[in-house]
């Protein structure tokens, strides 16, 4: 039986939060942020519900912790990529998970916004104690963030600390070709052909 955090996998778990890979928002869908955040509290529930101060500061607390008060009450098909991965990643918040996972929020995303989503998820790892699971095919965004990695190629993997996965000869064994290394002071560069 597979487990996570002692307990039995089972449907709707509130100690995970989840950041699917792309979730598209019809531009004329007139849905506020707060709103669409919301929904991480009660989002698997049938109807509305009902306003409320606890909830609305819930929500607040969450807009705020991401740096997306700004837009909070705009349409979140009106977004950019970058603004609404930080209102997804608000709503996997919501619900105070022990776990969050993310499968590759980065992707579409510019350079710099991609930088402020690591930079997000980063500090709220730390300030909010939860394991952060981060999938994507690009780690250079993240080798400076991670404390341990798993790559996975080919039915192998590698894991363990980013020092010892993230070298040139373990890279290399593991894709069954060249893949380089680079370190430049305290960033860490994989490159291949």
């Amino acid at each position: 039986m597979v487990k996570v955090l002692d307990r039995p996998v089972r449907r709707g778990s509130k100690l995970i939060g989840y950041v699917s890979q792309r979730t598209v928002v019809d531009p004329e869908l007139p849905l506020r942020g707060r709103d669409f955040v919301g929904f991480g509290l009660d989002g698997e529930k049938w109807g509305f519900s009902l306003p409320s101060k606890q909830r609305a500061a819930q929500v607040t607390e969450a807009l705020r912790a991401v740096g997306a008060l700004a837009y909070a009450d705009a349409p979140v098909g009106k977004l950019s990529g970058g603004e609404q991965q930080r209102l997804f990643i608000a709503q996997a918040l919501l619900s105070d998970p022990k776990i969050v996972l993310l499968d590759e929020p980065l992707s579409n995303l510019d350079i710099a916004s991609a930088s402020e989503i690591v930079k997000v998820v980063d500090g709220l790892r730390r300030s909010h104690g939860v394991t952060v699971l981060f999938v994507t095919h690009d780690i250079n965004p993240l080798i400076e963030v991670m404390d341990r990695v798993i790559y996975l190629a080919a039915g192998r993997a590698a894991v363990g600390p980013v020092d010892q996965v993230v070298r040139e000869e373990v890279l290399s064994k593991l894709y069954g070709y060249h893949v380089d290394v680079i370190r430049v002071g305290d960033r860490v560069v994989v490159l291949t052909p």
